[in-house]
């Protein structure tokens, strides 16, 4: 079963729990043999950006240092195999185009979302 996995918010509970928890999902299920992919949308469109960085989260005197590296996580799903994709009309939306990319993302326009999305079993969306 082919599955991709769309993920619309980002930085969600990374610091609570140091990662995106689909992200984290989506390593596991690759990790045990899945055919999994990755569809970043909206805000989530941040994660193929280089030089992605989350402030330290500051609380009276003390300070939470340990910011997720989402990005580098992301690029260590691409180098398992799992195909990284980012629509056209979010990087323009957030001013991304410009920007360094991972260089495994591949970029789709909404046009050809549908027939995008139909090539895959199951479409999980988060």
């Amino acid at each position: 079963m082919k599955v991709l996995n769309i993920v619309s918010v980002g930085y969600r509970a990374t610091l609570e729990e140091q990662d995106d928890t689909v992200i984290w999902l989506t390593h596991m299920l690759r990790r045990a043999g899945a055919d999994v992919d990755l569809l970043l949308r909206a805000s989530a469109a941040h994660y193929v950006v280089e030089g992605q960085q989350v402030s330290p989260l500051a609380m009276g005197g003390r300070a939470q240092r340990n910011a997720p590296d989402v990005h580098g996580q992301v690029r260590g799903l691409a180098e398992l195999g799992v195909g990284i994709f980012i629509l056209e009309e979010d990087l323009d939306r957030y001013g991304l185009q410009e920007r360094p990319k991972l260089q495994q993302a591949r970029v789709i326009g909404s046009g050809a979302l549908p027939a995008f999305l139909i090539s895959y079993d199951a479409l999980w969306h988060w």
